[in-house]
């Protein structure tokens, strides 16, 4: 979770000053987060497209996990530097896990919320958690694919020619010839 401090601030608004509160805005870039910016805007979030202003403040709004404590001024009053913070915040990898899958796939699958619902059931991940960072679960998701892949089958030659290597060496620790 990324916590953003926003100080106390006036902005004119309908002909008047208005006087917010400091806040501090709670952030989670999650499953759930995703899953409410796909319903407003209808395309996959995960994607290489670049996004509009629009789109990454609507999208800020669906991290915040404290939203009674904000409103729309507070959000559009964060500085660049918080900005870069939450954009640093939502490509961190948040594990220390690695994950190498031998898939065959040649064309990258669009991943949108429902994919990664779908995964998370097909790998009997609790629910709980589409409220973690949204990378942590998706290297959670891959280690559940890399666990569950069958082995790959070795080829017959090579099974005989380690096969005749290790009796070799048996032989060869024990002084006999077969």
């Amino acid at each position: 979770m990324l916590e953003i401090y926003v100080p106390s601030y006036e902005y004119y608004i309908n002909e008047e000053f208005v006087n917010s509160k400091a806040v501090t805005i709670k952030l989670e870039h999650s499953l759930v987060a995703i899953s409410k910016w796909e319903s407003r805007f209808e395309k996959p979030f995960l994607s290489d497209s670049d996004k509009t202003e629009e789109e990454l403040y609507y999208y800020i709004k669906c991290m915040i996990t404290n939203p009674e404590d904000i409103d729309e001024y507070t959000i559009n009053s964060l500085t660049n530097t918080q900005l870069f913070e939450i954009r640093d915040y939502i490509g961190s990898r948040q594990t220390a896990t690695t994950v190498r899958l031998n898939n065959k796939k040649s064309q990258k699958e669009i991943m949108t919320s429902e994919v990664l619902y779908y995964l998370m059931i097909a790998n009997n991940i609790p629910f709980e958690c589409q409220n973690w960072h949204i990378n942590r679960l998706v290297t959670l998701i891959n280690v559940c694919q890399a666990k569950n892949q069958t082995p790959k089958k070795q080829n017959p030659n090579d099974v005989l020619s380690k096969n005749r290597a290790l009796n070799e060496a048996r032989k060869k620790a024990r002084n006999t010839s077969g």
